[in-house]
């Protein structure tokens, strides 16, 4: 049986974890928002209509920069129909999703829901830049952020929050790169206005951190070129650009599925490449840090399949949309796409697990009934939990094997993270199918003694997964026999597994 090694060092890091790695996002689609995360009739509504049950998963779940309204919705959206009385609010058709939005949940709604959640829910605020514009953006920033005295900023007051809201971070719109998006432009249209957006916005607060759309996956025929013309419009008024991917099996090729971290970390480091030869040309000594502000496992082609039979005077109020139910193997995958995030925190500064609620979502909920995790639940509550501090630079020796769109690839994807107090965190995932795959690793300069768990997400059945009927058909479960002796940690990793290996 070939084994998998790596050496941890603490003299050797790639960077600070930021919280922000840990967001989510919520978007108008589907049911994320409406028997989601808001459902007034629901048992454990609260005075403010939102779901209790799920309030509760939600704080569990570690979730920390929840971005808001959208995604697609944003690029048709009128930030002036979401405040106000609720029974005031107007209906209207949502382009992006084929559906109808009623407004019952609106911006103050959003800020309630990250109150409730606590301190760390951190506002991230997506602009329309698809068919709007300046004007609109700082309408919003102005209702949204100003003390008093102003006509946005009093009628803000008048609809019950006194306070502002204090958003500092701001989308400036959503994939423009697509020719799905309502408003899509061209590089050069789009770098223009998001430069002109960006000035304005910092007339207003020259503090605020402002997020540049970048491509909508390393496939698009634009990636690359986009950033590069976007950035260079921009560069100096921009703090992100952002990047989004979703991954799933196609074909059956579940080898390379597995492997989908490889695109991922790719991605990661052609954006950086790229933003880096701009501020190059410019002779700029700032650096452009990456927002992941969309990623997931996400069944595209389903819905893709879906949509063609949607009727097209048909316009349904929260209608059940990407509710993609996920196994252990997703699991896996879905794990093995933090441990990318986590190798790159020196540069992904934000990322967003899209979506929260239902719409391929880690918590599920049943209209007037139960909420759950899903198997994706588990590893990225453990990964904010335990994947604070340091990350360190693991570099495995590990055996591979052969995907059809990746090449070799290694069994083992894995990482680190150095807390601060000097406890150690090991993330891994076997990619293997069949085998075990045994593990060691050499630690140098770190005072650690004992293992305090070994914890494994994995199952005979690879397609098991948690239902509304067997919610807790799996979870986590401890592994015996790691050990950790004369500054080696030796371990086995279960066949298709995603594991966490505590240090003390």
């Amino acid at each position: 049986m070939h084994s998998a090694r790596f050496s941890l060092d603490p003299a050797f890091t790639i960077g600070e974890v930021n919280p922000r790695l840990f967001g989510s996002f919520v978007e108008h689609l589907g049911r994320c928002v409406y028997t989601g995360i808001y459902e007034p009739d629901h048992p454990t509504a609260d005075a403010e209509g939102l779901r209790t049950d799920v309030l509760e998963l939600v704080k569990e779940l570690g979730v920390t920069t929840i971005r808001y309204p959208g995604g697609n919705f944003v690029s048709g959206y009128r930030w002036e129909d979401s405040v106000g009385p609720v029974e005031d609010r107007p209906r209207r058709l949502d382009l992006a999703w084929h559906s109808t939005e009623s407004n019952r949940f609106g911006l103050s709604e959003y800020i309630a829901f990250l109150k409730k959640i606590g301190p760390q829910a951190e506002p991230m605020m997506a602009v329309n830049l698809g068919t709007r514009g300046v004007a609109e953006a700082l309408q919003l920033q102005e209702y949204a952020n100003h003390p008093s005295g102003t006509a946005l900023s009093d009628l803000r007051a008048a609809h019950g929050d006194k306070e502002p809201y204090g958003i500092k971070l701001w989308c400036l719109g959503n994939e423009m790169d697509g020719p799905w998006q309502t408003g899509h432009k061209t590089a050069a249209e789009y770098g223009r206005l998001a430069a002109e957006t960006a000035r304005a916005m910092r007339q207003i607060d020259p503090s605020v951190e402002l997020v540049a759309c970048g491509s909508s996956s390393q496939a698009m025929p634009t990636f690359a070129a986009w950033e590069a013309e976007v950035l260079q419009e921009a560069y100096d008024l921009v703090d992100f650009i952002s990047l989004h991917a979703y991954y799933e099996p196609l074909d059956g090729d579940v080898d390379s599925f597995l492997a989908s971290a490889v695109d991922m970390e790719s991605f990661i480091e052609n954006v950086v490449a790229t933003a880096d030869h701009i501020g190059a040309r410019l002779k700029s000594e700032k650096k452009i840090n990456l927002s992941f502000d969309e990623w997931n496992v996400w069944y595209l082609t389903r819905w893709e399949e879906r949509a063609k039979t949607f009727a097209p005077e048909d316009w349904p109020e929260a209608p059940r949309l990407l509710e993609d139910n996920y196994s252990v193997t997703d699991a896996v995958v879905f794990g093995s796409l933090l441990i990318a995030l986590l190798r790159h925190a020196d540069r992904v500064t934000v990322a967003c697990l899209a979506q929260l609620v239902n719409v391929i979502a880690p918590i599920m909920t049943e209209p007037g009934g139960p909420a759950w995790r899903q198997t994706t639940y588990f590893p990225f509550a453990q990964a904010s939990k335990y994947g604070r501090g340091q990350v360190l630079d693991v570099r495995v020796d590990s055996p591979t094997y052969t995907t059809a769109k990746y090449g070799e690839a290694d069994l083992l994807h894995a990482t680190a993270v150095r807390a601060e107090d000097g406890a150690v965190t090991v993330f891994a995932v076997n990619r293997g199918r069949t085998e075990p795959l045994p593990l060691h690793v050499a630690l140098s300069g770190l005072d650690l003694t004992r293992v305090v768990e070994h914890s494994a997400l994995a199952d005979a059945d690879p397609d098991a997964r948690n239902t509304l009927t067997e919610p807790e058909r799996v979870v986590p479960h401890q592994v015996d026999g790691t050990t950790l002796a004369d500054g080696r940690l030796t371990a086995v990793l279960e066949p298709l597994s995603w594991n966490v290996i505590r240090l003390a």
